[in-house]
Parts: structure tokens; sequence; C-alpha cells
């Protein structure tokens, strides 16, 4: 089966205007593969590569961080075959990337419930973490066993908990404050939401921080997404005026 390739164009970036957060979707991984008839794990695997790319030339544009949802706590109700599969996937990809992610100075960090996973997928996503953690370009961030809701929920019990033996006065309790207890609370803002394959939805994904992000739906399959679509999805959002609740200037 032919498929038809992508367009390939020279978008204009504005060096100066780039953004220091882009949060991605890897949605379509299943579609991709099964219009090649192949199964859904393998659309998984050249997923992987994709983060890769975008990563790579993410970190040489200077964008200073990257979060790509890689598995939701939803996601457990999957065929638990293809579960298995996502989570020897991390094995795979720092076996293959690692060693270039660390030459090119990128860290690796993770927000959700690594401990849910198997040990092994525990153990090497830390060593992962641990190997490039003084790593000073882009901060590539796994959501991993990550639901947004959860993560405002347990930022909220840590709260009530600290409010509760007295640490804290109830004013205390800032839209900032609250910010330093999410699992982001070190990373820039999100600046950017991509989600790929043409679905018009967040899927619990980063709800607090994505409050004053662009947003852009795009219709190309995950296993597709390289540097062309992401420039593209740059300069759309360099085109877009963000005013932050203000009025048009």
């Amino acid at each position: 089966m032919l498929f038809k390739k992508k367009e390939e164009k020279d978008y204009q970036i504005d060096m100066n205007n780039i953004p220091a957060h882009i949060a991605f979707i890897m949605d379509g991984n299943g579609r991709w593969a099964k219009k090649r008839k192949m199964p859904r794990t393998y659309g998984h695997h050249e997923g992987t590569k994709t983060i890769r790319t975008l990563a790579l030339e993410a970190n040489r544009l200077g964008v200073k961080a990257m979060t790509v949802y890689a598995f939701s706590t939803e996601n457990f109700k999957r065929e638990a075959s293809e579960v298995d599969y996502i989570f020897k996937l991390p094995k795979e990809f720092f076996n293959l990337y690692l060693k270039e992610l660390m030459e090119n100075n990128v860290q690796i960090r993770y927000i959700g419930h690594l401990e849910m996973a198997p040990i092994e997928t525990q153990k090497i996503i830390q060593s992962a973490i641990d190997q490039t953690s003084m790593n000073t370009g882009l901060i590539l961030t796994f959501a991993f066993i990550y639901g947004g809701r959860d993560e405002i929920v347990q930022a909220t019990k840590i709260i009530c908990e600290k409010y509760k033996n007295g640490e804290i006065e109830l004013d205390d309790i800032t839209e900032d404050y609250f910010e330093k207890h999410l699992m982001t609370e070190d990373l820039p803002a999100v600046d950017l939401m991509i989600r790929s394959s043409g679905e018009y939805r967040l899927s619990n994904f980063l709800p607090w921080q994505l409050a004053y992000a662009e947003f852009i739906f795009d219709e190309t399959l995950w296993p597709d997404f390289d540097e062309n679509q992401l420039h593209r999805a740059i300069a759309i959002y360099q085109g877009r005026e963000r005013r932050f609740g203000g009025v048009l200037k």
C-alpha cells in the first residue's frame, strides 16, 4: 500500500520567539499501524522514533522543556498485551537513544506514578534520569502513568496536610503556592500543546498547566510527525496573539 508523501515546506521561525515548553499528546500510533496492516504495538515502536527526532530538534531550536504523554492512568483499560508492550518501550528507547540524548545535553525526567510500573521499567527510567541529571539542555519529561486530575488531587492532599499540621494559613494557599505542589513545579509554563492524529481533546493531560497554552491539533499520525510538522506548529504559535486574559492591542 502506498502512502502519500507529506508536504515539505520551509516554515519561517522567529528564533527569538521559541516556546519555552512544548507538550505533546502522542496520538495515532494504533491507527498508523492499522493502515499498514500491522499490530498496534508496531505503531508504538515507531512512535518512539518520533520522540527522539522531536527532542533533538526542539533542543536545537532552544526549547527549554518538552513533555510527552507516554501513558495515562486510564490506559490500563487497554488490552493487557498492549500495556505490557508499552511498559517494555522505555528499555528499547533508552538502549537506542540515551547515548545520543546525553551527547546533546538532554535531561530526562518523568511525572506520574512510576511506582505502578514493573520493577524493570522503573529501574530503566530511573537510570536514565540519574545519568542525565546534570545535563542543562532540553528537559524531556515523560508523563508516565499520569493523570491530570489525579495530579491536582495529590497536590491538594499535600497542602491540606500542611494546613492541618499548622504549617500554613488558609491565606497562604494561592495559585502560585498550589502550583509549587504540582509534579511540574520547576518546569517553565507550557506555551504550546500539540496533539497529533486529529483528535480534539486533552484526555486528562496537564489540565492546570495548559490553562494559557496555545493548542494545535494536527491531523498527522504520531509516527509521521517530524521536524517539518514541529516547525509548522511553532510557526502557527508565533502567529498568534497571546493575551493571557487581556485585550488585543
